[in-house]
């Protein structure tokens, strides 16, 4: 797998040096003007507004601290300008910086409580998204994750690539949703598929067992709101002999297949039902079959790809990209697909990405 792309805990994120330093930049700015302006100007009086400030980005004791200076500056001033006001100026410092200093320890102890879930979470993802091989037989598989822009909660991207004896099968799907829930379903749907490919000689029980699952699991932890949790999947199967490619797809974006700057697009002939959506549209599951030869490049993806937007709002063109790539293995396509994607968007991804690339290998 591409460590750039693993999901990493994600650090809270701190302002810069000069940003740090703003509260005092403004306390010395506000006690210089006062100090070289008349008293009339009053200047003094925006002293409270530095603890307020440290309050955004300080923890308590430097914001009391700072606090306890602007007072000291406050005093020092009205010695020097007797006429300033300066207990009533003194008295809004005071409480001010009491109020600075529980704003300032009611912050940190929410960003430690995100801290923390976004760690259990980034931590279950990763359990799903376990490291796989990069080659089962003759073919070559490479997978890559990109977790979206820091501020956004982790989604339900997942695959899993299993070797059988029916051939190597490969899982790529994303459950509709953000947040430990989504991440649960996606572990639910990973985990019986891990069974089901060795136990299964046909794609369709197969997505009927990932049904199955991701259905109890909804029923033992139903979503929130009126909105049903599904998820969409990609089913593949690659016999050990190649040539060809089974795909049963659940809603799920197409792959493609890149053949000496060919591309094909393997839309299905009729898409299957979504996962846990079954029971209320129907069993009618379709499995295609396309040809696969040697050396051709398959790139299985999640729809944060497709939808990853410009500045302009214009998005990813996958299909124009994958086009121009040359006959590469799949680990320096998936390392080129990182790398455009993060300028495209300029680093910023609206929801998770995840990719399996395969190439089938000679005989």
């Amino acid at each position: 797998m591409i460590e750039t792309g693993r999901p990493q805990p994600r650090r809270r994120p701190g302002p810069g040096r000069l940003v740090r330093l703003s509260p005092v930049i403004l306390t010395v700015v506000i006690a210089s003007l006062a100090y070289a302006t008349p008293p009339e100007m009053a200047f003094s009086r925006l002293l409270p507004a530095a603890p307020a400030l440290a309050a955004a980005m300080w923890p308590v004791l430097p914001t009391v601290l700072l606090g306890t200076v602007c007072l000291l500056l406050m005093i020092g001033l009205g010695l020097v300008f007797p006429d300033l006001g300066t207990w009533w100026t003194a008295a809004g410092i005071i409480a001010v910086t009491v109020a600075a200093a529980y704003g300032s320890h009611a912050r940190l102890q929410r960003e430690r409580t995100l801290f923390q879930v976004r760690l259990v979470a980034d931590a279950a993802q990763q359990v799903v998204l376990s490291p796989l091989p990069r080659r089962f037989g003759n073919v070559e598989i490479e997978s890559l994750y990109l977790a979206a822009a820091a501020e956004a909660s982790i989604g339900g991207d997942f695959y899993e690539v299993v070797d059988t004896p029916y051939g190597v099968r490969l899982l790529i799907g994303d459950v509709r949703g953000k947040g430990l829930p989504a991440v649960g379903a996606a572990a639910a749907i990973v985990n019986a598929f891990r069974e089901a490919a060795y136990g299964e000689d046909d794609l369709v029980d197969v997505a009927r067992r990932l049904d199955a699952s991701s259905a109890r699991y909804n029923a033992a932890f139903p979503p929130d709101g009126p909105m049903e949790r599904f998820a969409t999947a990609l089913l593949a199967e690659i016999p050990h002999e190649g040539g060809r490619i089974r795909i049963l797809n659940c809603g799920h974006p197409p792959p493609l297949i890149l053949n000496r700057r060919e591309l094909r697009v393997l839309e299905p002939a009729s898409p299957s039902p979504l996962l846990s959506l079954a029971e209320l549209i129907g069993e009618h599951y379709t499995v295609d079959t396309f040809d696969l030869a040697p050396g051709d490049l398959l790139l299985l993806y999640t729809d944060g790809i497709a939808e990853a937007r410009s500045r302009n709002g214009e998005f990813f063109p996958l299909a124009a990209w994958m086009r121009r790539q040359p006959q590469t293995p799949p680990r320096e396509l998936l390392t080129a697909l990182h790398g455009d994607l993060l300028r495209y968007s300029r680093g910023r991804l609206d929801d998770d990405v995840a990719a399996l690339a395969v190439r089938l290998g000679e005989g």
